[in-house]
């Protein structure tokens, strides 16, 4: 008999919850029980390993993030649009999966070491190409000032966008797209008066 995938997503949410706050090597299976309010041994019904449950939180994380990304790509926008709905996309995603995002950014580059985790790698070379491909295309056809290091802006935009996973709350102040409606203003029109 499985799980209902109602009680799995929870007991997800809980984990995800958990490796965000205290990082996947401190995270013990009990520590995430303990958070679900169950045995530890429960936990192994529904999961055979801390691992299989960080696999399955980053996997469906990347999953979501790509069908929207690869929406975008397909739409055949121009470069500024491009980036704009890349950027809206992203916010979106960290309000999906806050807790994904911050797992994702700290323990990415341990997990890929190991072969189960070999994604991780080929997903970020991929967004590395979507990204720095659109703002090639916007310097080229003339969306982007011509100075501009792509591989800088593409880190600056990067960080930039994603460090908001340490900060959002889902039920904050502002919805998804008004953040990356700020954010798009300050990183295209800055932040300064112009003359």
């Amino acid at each position: 008999m499985s799980a209902s995938p109602e009680r799995r997503r929870e007991l997800l949410h809980t984990a995800a919850e958990v490796f965000a706050a205290h990082g996947y090597n401190a995270t013990t299976v009990r520590r995430i029980a303990d958070e679900a309010g169950i045995l530890a041994g429960s936990l192994y019904y529904h999961f055979d390993s801390k691992e299989s449950m960080v696999d399955e939180i980053l996997s469906t994380f990347l999953n979501e993030l790509w069908d929207g990304y690869d929406a975008v790509l397909a739409a055949g926008h121009a470069p500024r649009k491009t980036l704009e709905a890349l950027v809206t996309e992203s916010f979106r995603e960290i309000d999906r999966h806050r807790a994904a995002v911050a797992i994702y950014q700290k323990e990415s580059r341990h997990l890929a070491a190991q072969p189960r985790f070999g994604y991780l790698t080929d997903s970020q070379q991929k967004f590395e190409k979507a990204w720095l491909g659109t703002l090639e295309r916007g310097v080229a056809d003339g969306s982007f000032r011509t100075d501009l290091d792509i591989r800088l802006t593409y880190r600056f935009v990067r960080d930039t966008v994603w460090v908001a996973a340490s900060w959002y709350r889902p039920d904050g102040h502002h919805s998804p797209e008004e953040i990356a409606r700020q954010y798009l203003s300050m990183v295209l029109d800055g932040i300064a008066l112009r003359d």
